[in-house]
Parts: structure tokens; C-alpha cells; sequence
């Protein structure tokens, strides 16, 4: 069992126990860990205690995150749109396809792919001629669903795996405190509407550490009645954790549903609250 799954299940059993507030050794037991191990392996996954890490899972933190995001994202939003994001010490820049790009479906590309685990379980990741366009973590779903899936989006091109690719993104990607590379940059690539692109740019704004809803983010981008609208395109995005759709929560703090699992969301959160 690898320590992401470790941490999801730890997450799912205090779902369902969440008025018992078992101890930690209670906890420890459920993945098959002794209250040592268990200890390390927090603090080596999270940068934090048990103790501290389980703060962060609680609805009212995820309320004072709103909180916090709601002063944040404003400033954040006051340098435009179209600028490049951060994420940890990358620089992180996104480019949408064209119409004629998306016309031809990727014809004379070649597209390499590969898989590779991070931290936060396996995922496959695809680089275009045109930046890094695939980051999709691939439980829930099975490995081969999510490569058709993929490659549906631009049926025209030459598909290559090599799974040294991804794991050297997942290198550069996954990397914090002395590991991290200031001031690295990140080119992103996505095919989709205007307004998904909009919105794509605007998660981009949100810091690590903050949250936002649905609502402020609709209104952010100009149509403040266009939540749903918003929603859809927040669970559109394919380029997970780098464009950080996991920080959009509902408006009373509850994390909601997520394209790569509740589970992975909440993880997402509270590690990168946890690191702040």
C-alpha cells in the first residue's frame, strides 16, 4: 500500500467516524501501521503531525480558507487573467489551442505520454509540441480509459509512451521547499472554449493554501450567474494540480465532489494547508 493510499483511507474512515474522534493509535490500526510509523509517515507525506494534518480536514477549516481566499484571490485577480500562475516555486503559463489547432485534431504531432506516481497516487501525463496538455490521476477511473479518453481529444496525432517522460515531470511538478527550482517555468496547453479557458486562467490565481466557491469564481470572471456554468468548466479541466480546480469548495465549506475523487480533494487541501 503506498502512502497516498494509506492517507485516503485514514480520510474515508474519519468520514464515516467523524462525531467518534478516534486517537491516533485507533487511526494507525486502520492502515495496518504502528503509532510510530503512522507518525513518520505524516510527517514525511504532509510536512505535518497526524494531529496537525487532521485539523486541516475539518469543515471549519475549510471555512477560514474561504475565508482567507476571499481577500487573496481579489489581489491575485488584479493582475489580469492572461499572466502566468504559481505553483510552489513554477511559473506556471497556460496557452489554448486555436480553432485551426483543434480543427485538425493534433495532425503532425507527436504527443508523448506516460505514467508515473506522485504523491497523491498514479496519473498519466501527456506533453504536445505545444506544452504539457494531460495531468489526469488515474484512480477512480482505470489506466486504459483515461489514455482513450485522452487521446480522443486530439485523434489526429502520433501518440509515443514513455514513462521516463512522466516521471521526470512528476520530478519537476511534485517538488516543495529546498527541492523546489525558484522561478522554473511550466508551459500548459489546453483545448477548450473561451470560457473554460477563462476560468482555467482564473484557478491559476488562487494560491496554495486558499479556497474559493463556485460563485466567487463565477464572479471573478465576469458572470456572477454563472455558477453552474463555472462548475462545469472547474470539472472540465485536464491538467489536475497543476491547474488547481481542488481549491473550488461550495459556499458552506463543504469540499464536494471532484473529477479524480472526493478523496484526492481533500487530501490536495489539507496537504497544502498543512505546508503553508
Amino acid at each position: 500500500m503506498d502512502d497516498y493510499t494509506r492517507v485516503a483511507r485514514v480520510i474515508e474512515y474519519l468520514e464515516a467516524r467523524h462525531t467518534e474522534q478516534p486517537d491516533l493509535a485507533t487511526l494507525a490500526q486502520v492502515v495496518e501501521l504502528s503509532p510510530a510509523h503512522f507518525h513518520r509517515l505524516f510527517v514525511q507525506w504532509a510536512g505535518v503531525t497526524p494531529k496537525d494534518f487532521l485539523q486541516c480536514l475539518t469543515l471549519e477549516h475549510a471555512r477560514s480558507l474561504l475565508r482567507r481566499g476571499e481577500s487573496v484571490l481579489d489581489t491575485a485577480l488584479q493582475t489580469g487573467l492572461s499572466g502566468p500562475g504559481r505553483l510552489h516555486d513554477l511559473c506556471v503559463s497556460l496557452e489554448a489551442a486555436s480553432p485551426g489547432e483543434m480543427k485538425n485534431g493534433g495532425q503532425g504531432w507527436t504527443i508523448v505520454y506516460g505514467v508515473a506516481m506522485t504523491p497523491f497516487g498514479r496519473c498519466v501525463l501527456a506533453e504536445s509540441p505545444r506544452g504539457l496538455c494531460v495531468l489526469s490521476f488515474i484512480d477512480p477511473e482505470p489506466e486504459a480509459q483515461v489514455i482513450e479518453e485522452m487521446k480522443r481529444e486530439w485523434p489526429q496525432a502520433r501518440w509515443q509512451r514513455d514513462d521516463r517522460m512522466a516521471e521526470s515531470w512528476v520530478a519537476r511538478i511534485f517538488v516543495s521547499g529546498e527541492k523546489a527550482n525558484a522561478g522554473t517555468s511550466l508551459r500548459v496547453f489546453v483545448r477548450g472554449t473561451p470560457f473554460q479557458v477563462r476560468v482555467w486562467q482564473a484557478l491559476l490565481r488562487i494560491p496554495a493554501g486558499t479556497l474559493t466557491t463556485y460563485g466567487e469564481l463565477a464572479a471573478k470572471v465576469g458572470n456572477p450567474t454563472a455558477s453552474r456554468a463555472v462548475g462545469s468548466a472547474v470539472g472540465a479541466n485536464p491538467l489536475s494540480y497543476l491547474i488547481p480546480c481542488h481549491r473550488v469548495i461550495r459556499g458552506t465549506g463543504v469540499i464536494g465532489e471532484y473529477r479524480w475523487g472526493h478523496l484526492r480533494k481533500r487530501a490536495l487541501i489539507a496537504q497544502e494547508s498543512a505546508r503553508r
